[in-house]
């Protein structure tokens, strides 16, 4: 028999409000609007389908503080973790959200309405204590902290929703169950015991041998349930990882696992997070849970320490393991007996027996490297599917990103290096001139100009992903600008997201002296406005990767300079 939800009734509020839903999209069309965040989407989409059970909305005011001090909602009931609707004052403001109004809550995505809040109160949480009780410390090497620093807004909303229809995904439907829909699931297959395994990482033979044998140890199936919501910065894509999650569930034993996705925003809480999964693979029908070493853990605080002890949360689920009614499954490490070709758990291990293993960064190095990675770590399809994913170096798109005056020589320099990445081959090669992505561009107001550089670090950030070679070279005169293209790039294009800074330094006098077009003649006798160097200042850049100059330097001692850059990177 499914284990029951937390709480004791699954708080199913798309499937019991589907009735009036039609009636409730149209009341949204007449209220004010509150668009979600990623994280907010996250959350609204585990409240209404029942996997934050027994939460019906975002927290209170009552239920806020007390989660944070206590670890319990104000009634009582066990949960680790606040779950808020956050605005701004300006929003407050504008929107007049007050005690008793009702707002439709959008998805940023399509603009949809998923639910009406009815607003119980408005209330400005104290984000130091959050920090310190939920996370353990005010300290911004952890995400969720940075997250609370630079992203909450200054207001919490608490208040019940209405659901109006679920989040629409268009990515691995098939995956997608709510916990009514694998709770019944479950029940179709007879599975009476199933042990779910909470990951955010891909998956090797040690996660495949650990979940077996918790499978076997306590005769229960399989539920693979993977984060692809909000996880670590830098964690490896969600769609990535679906891949190594279906390439592996074919190395189960015939009808023991089953692979299913949580749209779950992960904060990285350590042991309160831990109790929290507990609670959430309950709601989806789990009887069991594996709790593993430095469960959901941020890795090292700013003084270098972890953040959290490599049990303790272990420690937490077990305290409150007869309120959870989930059966915690302690697991260590795995590490791999090359004598008789298995693994085992570490502290299992007999002294003097050779083990092996190879950690993340090791793993990150070959595959950047593209050095073998061995079948007894991983299967041939997961390594197929990382390498895919995130191919060597030399396989990897860059975007070199030249900076300068108008005549600085940064076009010049642009199209030689074109020309020396077309005869090294390997991968294709785009020029994107500032001047050349439209005639008019020299007579850009200064916001026209920041806009049209930031359409080319779009363009360019796209073309690195697909593994090109992009070379920019607007004037791009403001560092937030630069800033803002960069981490476009860093951001979208994945492996590809090698960036470099080149400030073609060619002094403003030098530059207006070899200007044999005349702009600057132009742009002194006030018909060009907004030019760089003359009416508009050209901030120099507060870091770069290289700082060239023509009027000292030769055309092909840059080229061969930027080149060099590319090699000590392992590019080309």
């Amino acid at each position: 028999m499914a284990n029951p939800p937390h709480g004791g009734v699954l708080k199913d509020l798309v499937a019991r409000d589907q009735p009036i839903a039609t009636q409730l999209k149209e009341e949204a069309q007449g209220l004010k609007d509150i668009v979600l965040t990623e994280r907010q989407l996250c959350d609204l989409e585990l409240i209404t389908n029942g996997g934050f059970s027994p939460l019906e909305g975002f927290m209170n005011a009552k239920d806020y503080n007390s989660v944070v001090d206590t670890l319990r909602l104000a009634d009582g009931t066990l949960f680790p973790i606040p779950i808020n609707l956050d605005v701004s004052e300006e929003d407050i403001r504008r929107l007049s959200i007050v005690p008793g109004g009702r707002f439709a809550l959008r998805d940023p995505r399509d603009d949809e309405p998923l639910a009406i809040i009815t607003v119980e109160d408005v209330y400005q949480p104290n984000l130091v204590k959050e920090a310190v009780q939920v996370f353990g410390a005010d300290d911004p090497a952890h995400p969720s902290v940075a997250y609370l620093r630079t992203q909450v807004q200054e207001y919490y909303i608490g208040g019940k929703l209405q659901a109006i229809q679920a989040p629409v995904h268009f990515d691995y439907v098939a995956l997608r169950y709510t916990p009514a829909e694998l709770r019944a699931h479950f029940k179709k297959l007879a599975w009476r015991r199933v042990v779910a395994f909470q990951t955010r990482n891909p998956m090797h033979r040690a996660h495949r041998e650990l979940t077996i044998r918790a499978s076997r140890m306590h005769q229960a199936n399989v539920l693979i349930h993977p984060v692809v919501g909000l996880t670590k910065p830098g964690d490896v894509d969600h769609y990535t990882r679906v891949r190594v999650y279906e390439a592996i569930m074919a190395k189960y034993p015939h009808g023991m696992g089953h692979l299913a996705l949580l749209p779950l925003a992960m904060r990285m809480a350590g042991p309160r997070e831990a109790v929290w999964h507990a609670i959430i693979r309950k709601n989806f029908g789990a009887t069991h849970f594996i709790v593993g070493r430095d469960h959901a853990g941020p890795g090292k605080n700013s003084y270098g320490k972890d953040f959290y002890g490599p049990y303790d949360a272990q420690e937490l689920v077990l305290k409150y393991h007869d309120e959870l009614q989930i059966e915690m499954v302690p697991f260590q490490m795995m590490t791999y007996l090359p004598s008789t070709d298995e693994y085992q758990p570490i502290d299992e291990v007999p002294k003097n027996v050779q083990t092996l293993d190879i950690s993340g960064t090791e793993l990150r190095r070959r595959l950047k490297t593209g050095a073998p990675i061995p079948d007894w770590f991983s299967y041939d399809a997961v390594v197929k599917t990382l390498r895919e994913s995130y191919p060597p170096r030399k396989s990897q798109g860059f975007v070199l990103f030249l900076t300068g005056f108008h005549n600085s020589g940064k076009d010049i320099i642009s199209k030689a290096l074109q020309v020396a990445l077309n005869e090294q081959g390997g991968r294709s090669v785009t020029l994107l001139l500032g001047e050349g992505i439209q005639e008019s561009s020299l007579r850009f107001t200064a916001e026209e100009r920041d806009q049209n550089v930031q359409r080319m670090g779009f363009v360019a950030a796209e073309l690195a992903r697909a593994g090109a070679a992009v070379i920019v070279a607007p004037m791009a005169p403001k560092e937030h600008t630069r800033a803002t293209v960069r981490n476009t790039v860093l951001k979208t294009a994945g492996p590809g997201g090698n960036f470099f800074t080149i400030h073609v330094a060619t002094p403003l006098a030098y530059c207006e002296k070899t200007d044999r077009r005349g702009v600057y003649a132009q742009a002194r006798a006030g018909k060009i406005i907004s030019f760089p160097g003359i009416s508009e200042e050209y901030e120099v850049p507060v870091k770069t990767d290289l700082t060239v100059d023509v009027s000292q330097q030769n055309i092909e001692e840059i080229v061969h300079s930027i080149v060099l850059l590319l090699e000590i990177q392992s590019l080309v």
